[in-house]
């Protein structure tokens, strides 16, 4: 096992060497973000690319985005220019590869916080000058220091939210951020369909409830649902609940609404991206949804958000809600959401509630 371990190392040592090159990474003419993963990660992400053009406002800022992602930043002018990558298949991304070998980009910045074999891969058929990169603990036994390929490291951060460990990426251009709030844009299509549905609600105080999470098990239960919304009425009845449906579960969800026989409970429209998702969140009042993309979308907007986590204080401190007004009820299991108090979210909704109200 050792030796095995200890060829793993060599392998990984010989994989990230690289040739050194002399290069002011503040005289950058463009710069790739490698961030090819899930929503949620991309919406966080989102105030790298407004800090560094706000900095540098001619570098060029280019994307190796997901299929599941590349949505969140389609109207982002801080960016211009998005490539999609499917990270399970290199062989498939190597057309795509081979064009930002040409680009030749003066940084990447890569924001894996483990050593990643096809985050590697993708790097070194890139091939950029400098390379910047957030603190690995390593792997084989080999430390994230020792890997070459690697021109820039943060320090190891414990205590801050990935949104700041992300964007603390930046120092090495010299760059002070001036805010860390998230970006998500809509075009006029998406928020003008947004604004028309809302618009029959009158005066009432809109919810939205997204009961899907990342995975099922840290989804909403249509019993506890049932609860919730029986229990937001019970304490204000000037309210209309609305349930986020994507295109795949719009069906199910008419129908689970349908069984709930509450007037005051409808679906929103089929949203077919995310992009259409995030204009309702943007025309509501208050969200309630499991720890997943909604929460960031909503803080995006600075939507007030009432969070439901799994029992997991390090998961949430890194993707804890940034909104200004946010409650988080916590789960009692380490992974999923098994019993939680939907007491304490109705309480902490209509806290909330409140407070709109009082504003209004």
């Amino acid at each position: 096992m050792k030796k095995n371990k200890k060829i793993k190392a060599f392998l990984l040592k010989l994989l990230t060497n690289k040739r050194k090159i002399l290069f002011d990474i503040k005289k950058s003419k463009n710069v790739l973000v490698l961030k090819y993963d899930r929503i949620g990660d991309m919406v966080v992400t989102t105030p790298i690319f407004r800090e560094l053009k706000k900095a540098y406002p001619s570098i060029s800022i280019s994307v190796l985005a997901s299929k599941e992602n590349k949505d969140v930043i389609k109207n982002n002018p801080y960016i211009d220019k998005i490539y999609t990558n499917y990270k399970n298949s290199i062989f498939n991304d190597l057309p795509t590869l081979l064009k930002l070998r040409k680009k030749s980009f003066d940084v990447c910045i890569e924001l894996e916080h483990s050593v990643i074999p096809h985050a590697i891969f993708r790097l070194k058929i890139i091939n950029p000058k400098k390379i910047i990169t957030i603190h690995k603990d390593g792997r084989y036994g080999v430390k994230g220091s020792e890997l070459e390929l690697y021109d820039y490291f943060t320090e190891k951060d414990k205590k801050s939210h990935f949104g700041k460990i992300w964007l603390d990426t930046l120092i090495f251009f010299g760059i002070t951020p001036s805010s860390n709030k998230y970006d998500f844009f809509l075009s006029n299509i998406e928020r003008d369909k947004a604004e028309s549905f809302v618009l029959s609600m009158g005066n009432k105080i809109k919810i939205g409830i997204n009961i899907e999470g990342s995975f099922p098990e840290k989804s909403i239960q249509k019993k506890e649902l049932d609860q919730i919304c029986r229990g937001l009425y019970s304490h204000c009845s000037n309210i209309k609940i609305v349930i986020l449906a994507s295109s795949n579960q719009i069906i199910k969800k008419q129908k689970m609404i349908s069984e709930l026989g509450l007037d005051y409970v409808i679906p929103s429209y089929t949203t077919e991206t995310i992009i259409d998702a995030a204009a309702i969140v943007e025309q509501l009042d208050l969200i309630i949804t499991p720890d997943t993309s909604i929460v960031h979308i909503a803080s995006s907007f600075d939507k007030p958000v009432v969070s439901i986590h799994e029992n997991n204080k390090d998961s949430f401190r890194l993707w804890s809600p940034s909104s200004t007004l946010s409650k988080t009820i916590f789960a009692t299991s380490r992974y999923g959401l098994v019993d939680y108090s939907v007491n304490d979210i109705v309480k902490s909704a209509v806290e909330i509630i409140k407070t709109i109200e009082s504003d209004i």
